[in-house]
């Protein structure tokens, strides 16, 4: 029998593609519901392995969006996967954390779960709504169930950024951000039915989440695999800043969050890198200074408007015979007239690089921190923190980050602390061998049966 010809190559190639654009499709579940009736009929139901398209996207909303009464609220998590609702469910020997949002969905007279939605047509869903028709947009942020007002006589689009989840390397924390999700979503929707008011629900994330799973085999891949691990969960761009044709600041953080007269805690990542619901347009760069505006309407109760400024430097030092980008300081002004100023000490680097410092804050336990300005008053109501800060504001080339100099230098706490045990280790080491080859043995030796050894006191 002929042995069987060589696969072409050409033929090997395309099953390597396809392989590699099945492995590094990104999808998120998509749960809608609505108080009427016959929303979706039983032909809508999407097959499982079936990644939605943005264009079928479109057309699965159409009855949302030509239906008389419209009034639609979008719950918007950062990270959710179709997987999170049968490991965080009874049924896998934990907590139901989805509690509300599953009776919700048995007791709406219609809905539709799309098990996979392509995560680009996720991040357009509000533009696709927005250019459905004349909606009342309203951006909801820092929930307060008895200050959302609807009206129900025009058409209303209610935008509610859920509180981000934890790392996945934090299970705790993201157990309880789940929970604490789900209890707002039933609020909402309490209150909403309780008012009488006719609406529909579109409960989706912007990217996919892993789960952490409490298997042995898992943990050793964890602690084998945490830097990656760790590194690809960062999956949102950074926030890009571009006057004309050319970006001038790239600025980055896992985690954004201020805290206000040591109790209102405000969390700004999600309307900064996510939804990006933040005004840029005040930022200033030029070759030797640049400001990054961050502006924020009503991020909480009680504060109207709310301005984060970011003020960088380029220098050149002849010591070292270039130049420096340094972060300056941070201001922070509230309602336009109450500014808080910090001091930044240790965040600096080669103006073609970028900057990166694992913590930043005004916490003195932070490799780079933001010291209070003693002549300002105000600055010591806020607190400041930021995690996995990434920042550039000078010379940057194809819109993205340059080499990153790190706030942590080589002699960590940890190195120090090897070093100095190693040597104490070692000198206990050295001074047991010397005195090991310090001992020497009798050159005479008493016989019992014999007389005694007599030694004369000379030698």
């Amino acid at each position: 029998m002929a042995p069987c010809p060589a696969a072409p190559a050409p033929l090997l190639a395309s099953l390597a593609l396809l392989l590699h654009a099945a492995l590094a499709a990104q999808h998120v579940p998509m749960l809608l519901w609505s108080t009427r009736r016959s929303q979706w009929n039983a032909d809508t139901a999407v097959h499982e392995g079936k990644v939605v398209t943005e264009q079928e996207l479109t057309s699965l909303l159409q009855p949302l969006l030509t239906q008389n009464s419209r009034n639609l609220v979008l719950f918007l998590q950062d990270r959710l996967s179709i997987d999170d609702f049968t490991y965080f469910s009874e049924s896998y020997g934990n907590k139901n954390l989805f509690q509300n949002v599953q009776e919700i969905l048995q007791s709406s007279p219609s809905s539709l779960v799309l098990p996979a939605v392509d995560c680009k047509a996720t991040k357009h869903l509000l533009n696709i709504l927005q250019e459905s028709g004349d909606w009342k947009l309203t951006n909801v942020t820092n929930l307060s169930v008895s200050q959302l007002e609807v009206n129900a006589s025009n058409p209303n689009l209610l935008v509610v950024q859920l509180p981000p989840l934890a790392s996945d390397l934090k299970e705790i924390s993201t157990l309880e951000a789940i929970a604490e999700n789900d209890k707002i979503i039933g609020r909402v929707t309490m209150d909403l039915q309780e008012r009488g008011i006719h609406f529909s629900v579109i409960y989706t994330a912007v990217r996919p989440s892993r789960i952490s799973r409490r298997t042995d085999v898992v943990a050793e891949l964890r602690r084998q695999l945490m830097a990656t691990e760790e590194e690809e969960s960062s999956s949102y761009p950074p926030l890009n800043v571009t006057i004309g044709n050319n970006t001038c600041i790239l600025f980055y953080a896992s985690n954004f969050s201020l805290k206000a007269n040591n109790s209102v805690l405000i969390d700004l990542t999600n309307a900064t890198f996510l939804a990006q619901n933040v005004d840029i347009s005040a930022s200033e760069c030029t070759d030797s200074n640049t400001t990054l505006s961050l502006k924020y309407t009503r991020p909480v109760n009680g504060i109207s408007s709310l301005e984060i400024r970011f003020l960088m430097t380029n220098k050149f030092y002849e010591v070292s015979a270039r130049r420096w980008s340094t972060l300056d300081s941070v201001e922070i002004v509230q309602d336009g007239d109450k500014l808080a100023k910090f001091i930044v000490s240790g965040l600096s680097a080669p103006a073609e690089y970028s900057f990166h410092c694992q913590m930043v804050g005004t916490s003195n336990l932070y490799p780079a921190r933001l010291d209070r300005d003693p002549r300002n008053s105000e600055a010591k109501n806020w607190d400041v923190f930021l995690s996995n800060l990434q920042i550039q504001g000078f010379n940057i080339i194809n819109n993205q980050f340059s080499y990153a100099s790190d706030c942590t230098g080589f002699f960590t706490p940890g190195i120090w602390m090897g070093l100095v045990t190693s040597i104490i280790l070692l000198w206990i080491l050295t001074y047991g061998i010397h005195m090991i080859m310090q001992l020497t043995t009798n050159n005479r030796f008493d016989d019992p049966k014999g007389p005694a050894l007599s030694v004369p006191q000379t030698e």
